[in-house]
């Protein structure tokens, strides 16, 4: 597969967010104008912050870590990670944080996508709104102390919920002692 590497890309396909891509014999997705995300890891006094929403593409709802598009508008070009941050989980989950630390770039399915997200750490959090997102959003919060994490994914998956693999880490980080801070 790595002559496929010097292949030339080509778009086959390109909306306003996402672009689909070939090279040499792989077909993948790409976001549109050089956008990324950020996802947020919010534990603080043995809690976690998630969030569930409805994703068209799973046809269901999803429990997934508070996250946003970074350079999303017009007018954003160029937007700080941890502002973009900041700024979703606010809408997201009516809590604010204190301090943003950058966890670094990561990949969701590089087979597949070649979009990246910066994880960021959110420490020193207290509520200031309802949550729920911008209008359409629809977003439910829920805020999971973390000695109860597994049963609480488990029983979201039996009642259909999709959940994104990044709890994962959250699980796995689990059995491996939680820190606060």
């Amino acid at each position: 597969m790595t002559a496929d590497r010097d292949e030339p890309e080509e778009i086959v396909w390109q909306g306003r967010f996402v672009v689909a891509k070939k090279r040499g014999r792989w077909e993948y997705v790409a976001r549109a104008r050089n956008i990324r995300a950020a996802v947020i890891l919010a534990i603080e006094d043995g809690h976690v912050l998630l969030v569930e929403q409805y994703r068209v593409p799973l046809g269901k709802v999803c429990l997934e870590l508070p996250a946003g598009l970074i350079g999303d508008h017009d007018d954003s070009e160029g937007e700080d990670p941890l502002a973009a941050a900041g700024r979703e989980l606010e809408e997201e989950t009516g809590w604010r944080a204190d301090r943003l630390i950058d966890g670094g770039e990561f990949y969701s399915s590089p087979g597949m996508v070649s979009e990246s997200f910066t994880l960021v750490r959110a420490t020193g959090l207290r509520r200031v709104g309802p949550g729920g997102g911008v209008a359409g959003e629809d977003i439910t919060v829920r805020r999971v102390p973390l000695a109860g994490l597994a049963g609480f994914v488990e029983d979201r998956r039996k009642a259909g919920l999709g959940i994104d693999v990044r709890i994962m880490g959250l699980l796995l980080a689990g059995e491996n002692g939680w820190q606060d801070g």
